[in-house]
């Protein structure tokens, strides 16, 4: 037990902040329940992280400047957010988390991201991310009782959602047709990619996503028995596996991912040739940047946010540190060329400002 005192302050807020996001995602008519669960599931994790660096290495967790000060945002002494939380629990730590909780977090953080800066209908993404937002609270309850005692487990506070199963089967087939709708699409792009360049074993880890089949028991032959049982995959041995897996094969089709990194993706050099080969006529690296920077296709070289960018035409590839263009986006300039006559000089005149993308587009 935490003695009164900031660890434990921030141990409370932690678990007050993840009850909130489980509260507010079993509200049946919140609309806004997902992007609700996520912002504060983040705030709980970091809190925890928090929590942790305070009862053990004191209050280290927060930024310096070089000349030793702390960095300061309104007032306030600037903590470590939970990527830079992860990276020095992993490091100062003896408690092992594994990579498909990193996996897990990393993935909330990026959407956060876009939470903040974009608009997107939540709504039509629980289905999209149910077993995701399942781990990541598994995963917390989890770490917080290994670090801190089941004195302060999530479990004695919670209750399981009431499903309406016939009625959600109908939403979650129109939900499908809207997740194609062309506002949705970034976001969806994004999660796809995300999921697809797991590998396979963190990809089906319960530590990334739980992956629920829920089927009704007919058998009432005791009759003390629980209503809702939860099977841990890793715990089943390899006949009940099988059999699980004969049951999943006949109501699903079996999802396989092959990592094909940067796929149909292409380098600034690569977009200036098929431009040319496109239009005949020859942008230059610097009328490349103008362009990007012009319609915001991705963040600047300095910023944090390296993954907000226009899917549509821009991705960040985190293991080389750099951005990658779509053939879209060699249509997009192809266009600007032939139908607006964006050559260099316009380039250099219109580029000065931020323009719009729909005003170009055919």
């Amino acid at each position: 037990m935490l003695r009164q005192g900031k660890a434990k302050a921030l141990l409370e807020s932690s678990r007050n902040s993840a009850l909130a996001a489980v509260e507010s995602y079993n509200k049946p008519n919140n609309k806004y329940r997902i992007e609700s669960y996520i912002v504060l599931m983040i705030i709980a994790w970091t809190k925890l992280f928090h929590a942790y660096f305070q009862a053990t290495i004191g209050e280290k967790f927060f930024y310096k400047e070089k000349n030793g000060r702390y960095k300061v945002v309104d007032g306030e002494k600037k903590a470590w957010e939970l990527k830079e939380c992860i990276k020095n629990f992993k490091k100062k730590s003896t408690v092992v988390i594994s990579e498909a909780v990193v996996a897990n977090l990393n993935l909330f953080i990026s959407i956060r991201n876009k939470i903040e800066h974009r608009f997107w209908d939540g709504s039509e993404l629980d289905i999209k991310l149910f077993g995701e937002c399942q781990s990541m609270l598994y995963n917390y309850e989890n770490l917080i009782i290994e670090l801190f005692g089941e004195d302060y487990l999530l479990n004695t506070c919670l209750a399981y959602a009431l499903q309406f199963s016939n009625m959600r089967t109908q939403n979650q087939i129109q939900s499908q047709k809207h997740l194609l709708s062309q506002d949705m699409k970034d976001i969806i792009k994004y999660i796809d990619k995300y999921k697809s360049d797991l590998s396979q074993e963190i990809y089906n880890s319960d530590e990334y996503s739980i992956k629920l089949l829920l089927i009704p028991k007919v058998s009432n032959t005791n009759r003390k028995e629980l209503s809702i049982e939860y099977v841990k995959w890793d715990s089943l041995n390899d006949d009940d596996k099988e059999k699980y897996e004969k049951i999943t094969t006949l109501i699903k089709d079996k999802l396989v991912f092959r990592n094909a990194p940067n796929y149909n993706l292409l380098k600034p050099s690569k977009v200036i040739k098929e431009v040319k080969s496109k239009t005949g006529y020859t942008i230059s690296m610097n009328d490349h940047t103008m362009l990007w920077k012009a319609f915001c296709i991705r963040p600047l070289g300095d910023s944090t946010a390296k993954f907000d960018t226009n899917l549509k035409y821009c991705t960040y590839d985190e293991p080389h540190d750099d951005y990658v263009y779509t053939y879209e986006w060699v249509d997009f300039i192809t266009n600007l060329i032939n139908k607006y006559n964006f050559t260099k000089d316009i380039i250099r005149e219109k580029c000065k400002g931020i323009l719009k993308i729909d005003d170009y587009l055919e």
